[in-house]
């Protein structure tokens, strides 16, 4: 298969290159750069290195200036759910940048268009070429657009003011440990309903450094484990809103 024009792709990225040589590149794989003799093509690994680095940059940058009540520890974990191999490859899906890989012959036949590695290592390969091509403001405005901010949209809340973080438990008992208070408490306050449609109210108590009862906060759910989630949720927007 025939890799697709690059006039298509720069049309979806919104960037023209100066230097054409640079998306080409981003787009070699190893494969088809061992496999060209008779021109040596340059393949993409040192791209890609240098996009990763771009795109925890941006991240980090972004994270750090839209939530400020966050601590060092919440920001690494986020940034690294937002970076992580599954979300470029989703964002390689939407740009059907498969299609413009160029792969040797190996590749080709074992299904390398479609492969999460191939193409994660792509996206960052190609956010290199446009930040050395258009310059840190193109860059970013590709991570924003095409990693970051679809995903800060789908995490969170209908109102769009409160970031839904994967684990808050795990986020709360952090928190409280490095201000020195002890590990937040859970009961379970309430169960009711039929069998198959139970709702659990959970509670959550915060102590003190000196072991006092500083707050609790209680949420319901369809299990105690999501009940639990959204009350430590509720806990962390309180401490947030202590320290904002």
């Amino acid at each position: 298969m025939k890799h697709l024009p690059l006039d298509n792709l720069e049309t979806t990225l919104g960037h023209r290159f100066a230097d054409r040589g640079l998306l080409e590149q981003a787009l070699t794989h190893s494969s088809f750069a061992r496999e060209s003799a008779e021109q040596p093509a340059k393949d993409n690994e040192q791209l890609e290195f240098l996009g990763d680095a771009v795109l925890q940059l941006v991240a980090s940058q972004e994270l750090y200036q839209r939530f400020p009540g966050y601590q060092e520890g919440e920001l690494s974990k986020l940034r690294a759910h937002l970076v992580n191999a599954n979300h470029l490859v989703q964002c390689a899906g939407e740009l059907e940048l498969g299609d413009y890989l160029r792969l040797g012959r190996g590749e080709e036949k074992t299904g390398g268009r479609r492969k999460k590695a191939l193409l994660s290592d792509a996206v960052e390969a190609m956010l290199a070429a446009l930040y050395l091509d258009g310059g840190l403001l193109v860059a970013r405005q590709f991570v924003l657009t095409h990693i970051l901010e679809p995903e800060l949209d789908r995490l969170s809340d209908t109102e769009g003011e409160v970031l839904l973080v994967a684990d808050h438990k795990s986020y709360l008992q952090e928190r409280l440990r490095a201000s020195g208070r002890p590990e937040p408490r859970y009961e379970l306050v309430s169960q009711e309903g039929p069998d198959h449609r139970k709702v659990f109210t959970m509670q959550v108590v915060v102590m003190s450094a000196e072991n006092a009862t500083e707050f609790a906060t209680e949420a319901s759910g369809a299990t105690k484990k999501a009940a639990s989630q959204l009350a430590a949720q509720k806990a962390l927007e309180i401490l947030q809103g202590s320290h904002g």
